[in-house]
């Protein structure tokens, strides 16, 4: 039996690692559930394990729809963290970006938005792994560069503002998976400051009778 390199097994790991982070930023759903579970039991990194265990008792569709949603206080799309942005630009740059590694989301949400992105990366990375694997250096070597230019011109321009938003709240889930979201983006958020619509709405949704979904 051939000995599986170090290198193949690492960017296994970082794939699954990625593709926790973005199922954090899904919208719950009982098969959504199956997912972090079986994730959260797999991955090494003592956050997102936490991260985990902490959206199958905190997470629900409502709680997703009030912090995510139109006027909520998180915004989970790249472009809401521009202040001037052509759309149509953005979305046809991301496609270009899909298109090129055939990767295809399974979500239906808009291609800015941080799942579908941090997907990508956690596909890029099986990628590079499989190319590694099969001695294919030149082919890792471009799948390694892709997902590191992704990460700098694109998660990276709403990671440090996401944690920023949720670090005050009292959504731990959230709180980690943003914080996991921006320590791999290079991009750590400032201090806190005390958001109290974010803490309110945390409150508020396990104060009045909406329980999280049963795990």
């Amino acid at each position: 039996m051939t000995a599986v390199e170090p290198g193949v097994l690492d960017l296994a790991r970082q794939s699954a690692e990625w593709r926790l982070i973005g199922l954090l930023f899904e919208q719950p759903s009982p098969e959504w559930r199956e997912q972090v579970a079986a994730l959260g039991a797999e991955v090494a990194d003592e956050k997102l394990k936490r991260a985990a265990e902490a959206a199958l008792e905190e997470a629900s569709e409502e709680l997703y729809h009030s912090i995510f949603g139109p006027g909520g206080p998180a915004s989970p799309r790249e472009a809401s963290y521009f202040d001037n942005i052509q759309l149509g630009y953005l979305i046809a740059e991301l496609c270009a970006h899909y298109e090129a590694f055939a990767y295809e989301s399974s979500l239906v949400e808009a291609p800015d938005h941080v799942a579908v992105e941090a997907g990508f990366i956690a596909f890029l990375k099986l990628k590079e792994a499989y190319a590694l694997a099969e001695g294919d250096e030149d082919h890792a070597a471009v799948t390694h560069e892709a997902a590191e230019h992704f990460l700098s011109e694109h998660l990276a321009r709403m990671a440090s503002t996401l944690a920023e938003k949720f670090i005050p709240s009292d959504v731990e889930y959230l709180i980690l998976a943003s914080e996991a979201l921006a320590i791999r983006s290079g991009e750590m958020p400032r201090p806190p400051i005390a958001l109290p619509v974010l803490q309110d709405l945390a409150e508020s949704q396990f104060d009045c009778g909406c329980e999280p979904a049963e795990g």
